[in-house]
């Protein structure tokens, strides 16, 4: 890589800090309220920053050991590779967690006047997420591969700065695990004890779990799902850059990275037109339809300019220089086949989102028919939910198996690399949007707590309301860019361990299929357990405040959050361990004592089974979720309805598979990859 390509990368990725910066101070510069307001939103900050910072202890010493390991076995610059993505990633969900819990408060304030500029800083508290991830990971990683590339050739650099993506899968790993135990163990105890049994409104400020509960829309959402698609976006860079350093050397391995950069553009320029052009009016439908499509522009815009910069860089200028159309690589289509490849997963995964968003939007057919079956109990709700998310599994493979025959049609295995590359080149519009539905979502339940009456708390669950949208979206987006990463990696692998094919007719191979195949239900299983493991102590815990402390059911005494807090914290830190070691060490293991094809065949399997599994449970958690809202809407008895009970119940069991292990099991198929990619000369 020349100084001058550096030097544009850089400042892509000082573009997006910059951006980053600039929506910080715009929501700092906001009103942030009553002094009610301000003391339920520095309790959720506290809490947020709290679990942060001891989770981060606790990754210190994972960090320092791994580091140690890598420089020792590996070479010491994979050693280093590794603990500089692990800071990065660790920084990215700081900034945004930090941005999330300034902006709850102020946009739940500016709800009160205007629905517009209460979704403008919601946004904007997202956009710190989405800017800072792609900023830092480009940054982090152009620079390490620039410097080992002084240091030495391109090949060896390639290898190397696979530790870096090792590195941000770790810190996701945990991020995603520990978050999403916490933000579960508080959302069931808070729903189940609160809203089943004591009969009071979602957010109410006597419900000792509320703030809890609002603590984990940020440790989950924010810094979980940051960490998820920092991953994804590093890893998909290295994974192309991999096989392109074998196939056409440096100019494979700038490609990627200039994409990226191109996309980081296209984000910045897109996130300005995500201003709402009027003010919402009292109707509910009118004010939800008006944010939506609002949130829509802006991640249309960059689409748009993101398909736009990549024809150009990739056809039509001299700032990459692919081999020429002569390559056997490239005899049919030439360099237009990498553009066909890269378009392909920008398209599969709008398609894959838009098909989410099918399943588990309130105004659709599947959902309804989970609404229908919640009339008569818990066991069909539950039941139809379940059935909707296996069947829900159909259309997304038929996208990823579409996406990835025409990358390989048009430009071999780099194609396939490049479609996971072309799908997070909008990352950071598309975690802007996604960032905005745990702020909105906070700040209807500030206005819940702080009383700030029927209208405000009308605004600021229509905002939540397409929140809840983008949110099933970004997950959707999120599985798709899993797979298509692991998918690259795997590919990486295969190239850099001399595979030329993996036979299932190979014993060996075949029982690292069936392993690999496992581990998901085994991860799975493992975080559920922590899960109801964490949210029975809450239940016990609310029951008990409610039962003990005189006046809290008047209104006359404040529950004990702090305890509900401790409580979420201290389980999700514990339970977070054991699912992280399974999905570090079981490719290590494998690949030991069964040899590298073994190790291929378990990925194949935990590549497959993982991301059926993944959409199975996000559709399904999402489906329940939104029938429940569509009933506390005032739809079949609205809320203490019957109806209403079950549609609960069926909700509380969809929160850790939506929230939790369904979304881990994004970072288990990748980090098993990295961690195989990395410790390939091992084996």
């Amino acid at each position: 890589m020349d100084l001058t390509t550096l030097v544009l990368l850089v400042l892509a990725g000082i573009l997006a800090l910059c951006f980053a910066g600039y929506f910080f101070v715009s929501v700092k510069k906001k009103d942030i309220g009553t002094e009610r307001m301000q003391e339920i939103s520095i309790a959720i900050k506290e809490g947020a920053m709290a679990f942060l910072y001891r989770e981060y202890r606790t990754l210190v010493i994972f960090v320092i050991v791994v580091t140690a390991l890598l420089a020792w076995l590996i070479h010491p610059y994979t050693g280093a590779a590794f603990f500089i993505g692990a800071i990065c990633s660790a920084l990215a969900g700081y900034l945004g967690m930090s941005s999330a819990t300034n902006s709850n408060a102020r946009t739940a304030n500016a709800a009160k006047d205007d629905i517009s500029k209460a979704l403008r800083i919601a946004f904007s508290g997202g956009a710190v997420l989405g800017m800072s991830v792609v900023g830092i990971g480009l940054l982090g990683l152009s620079i390490s591969y620039y410097v080992l590339e002084y240091i030495f050739d391109i090949n060896k650099a390639v290898e190397i700065v696979a530790g870096f993506g090792f590195g941000a899968s770790s810190i996701a790993l945990f991020a995603r695990v520990g978050g999403g135990i916490y933000t579960k163990a508080a959302d069931v105890g808070a729903d189940l004890v609160g809203k089943v049994e004591a009969g009071i409104p979602e957010d109410d400020p006597r419900n000792p779990a509320v703030i809890a509960d609002n603590v984990g829309d940020n440790v989950g959402d924010i810094a979980g799902m940051g960490a998820d698609l920092y991953e994804s976006y590093v890893n998909s860079f290295i994974g192309a850059m991999t096989i392109g350093v074998i196939l056409f050397g440096v100019q494979g391995v700038v490609l990627p990275l200039a994409v990226g950069a191109a996309g980081i553009v296209a984000a910045a320029i897109g996130t300005l037109f995500v201003r709402p052009s009027k003010k919402g009016g009292a109707d509910y439908q009118e004010q939800t339809k008006s944010a939506r499509s609002t949130l829509n522009r802006g991640t249309i815009i960059t689409v748009f300019l993101a398909v736009i910069a990549t024809y150009f860089l990739v056809v039509k200028t001299n700032l990459v220089l692919l081999p020429s159309q002569n390559s056997p690589e490239f005899s049919r289509f030439g360099n237009m086949g990498i553009f066909y490849a890269t378009l392909a997963g920008l398209i599969a995964g709008l398609l894959i989102s838009a098909i989410t968003e099918y399943y588990t939007s309130d105004r659709k057919k599947p959902v309804q028919g989970i609404v229908q079956a919640s009339q008569t109990g818990p066991a069909t709700n539950i039941i139809t939910g379940l059935a909707l998310g296996m069947w829900s599994t159909g259309l997304p493979i038929i996208v990823v198996c579409v996406a990835i025959f025409l990358a390989y049609y048009f430009a071999g295995l780099y194609g396939i690399a490049m479609v996971a590359v072309g799908l997070l080149a909008s990352l950071g519009m598309i975690l802007s949007v996604d960032g905005y539905g745990p702020i909105s979502d906070n700040a209807a339940g500030i206005a819940e707590m702080a009383e700030m009456g029927g209208e405000t708390r009308a605004r600021a669950e229509a905002l939540d309301s397409v929140g809840n949208t983008t949110a099933a979206i970004g997950k959707g987006f999120a599985i798709c860019a899993a797979a298509f990463t692991a998918f690259a990696l795997f590919w990486a692998y295969s190239q850099v361990a001399g595979l030329e094919s993996i036979s299932i007719g190979d014993p060996l191979v075949l029982i690292g299929l069936f392993i690999g195949g496992m581990l998901p239900f085994l991860f799975c299983a493992r975080t559920m357990r922590a899960v109801g493991k964490a949210a029975s102590e809450m239940v016990n815990e609310v029951r008990r405040q409610f039962k003990e402390i005189t006046g809290l059911m008047e209104g006359k005494t404040k529950p004990d959050h702090k305890k509900c807090v401790d409580i979420s914290t201290v389980t999700a830190l514990k339970e977070m361990v054991i699912p992280s070691l399974l999905a570090v060490f079981s490719p290590i293991l494998v690949g030991l004592l069964l040899g590298a094809e073994a190790l291929g065949g378990l990925l194949a399997g935990a590549i497959v089974t993982g991301f059926l599994l993944a959409v199975t449970m996000a559709n399904s958690g999402g489906a329940w979720d939104n029938a429940k809202k569509y009933i506390e809407a005032g739809n079949l008895g609205g809320k203490g309805s019957e109806a209403h009970k079950a549609a609960v119940v069926g909700d509380t069991v969809g929160d850790p598979f939506k929230d939790t292990s369904g979304p881990s099991l994004n970072i288990l198929i990748k980090l098993m990859s990295v961690v195989a990619l990395v410790c390939a000369p091992l084996f």
